[in-house]
């Protein structure tokens, strides 16, 4: 996999604004994304330190349509914690 393969998309949310005060962010991340791929992913798009990742898998929710259900597409999120003074730009302005 390469590596602009790995990140997704950035997660914009009020949870996640909070854990941003302590040097964390989110991101949606490829399925079939390992700790260290994600790792070297963010290094390198935002000329980063990363001190820690951890990787969650988030299941799909039922959802009602019509007379039957169907369910959301299953996918993974990570969260990175940056050595202490590292800032990611992209977020600052939200």
């Amino acid at each position: 996999m390469q590596l602009y393969e790995v990140l997704k998309r950035p997660l914009v949310t009020e949870k996640n604004a909070t854990l941003q005060a302590g040097g964390k962010y989110a991101f949606e991340v490829n399925k079939g994304a390992n700790k260290m791929q994600v790792k070297d992913a963010v290094e390198a798009a935002f000329k980063v330190k990363v001190t820690a990742v951890n990787v969650i898998a988030m299941h799909g929710k039922g959802k009602r349509v019509g007379k039957g259900t169907i369910t959301t597409p299953s996918w993974k999120k990570a969260v990175v914690t940056l050595k202490a003074g590292d800032k990611i730009e992209l977020f600052e302005k939200v």
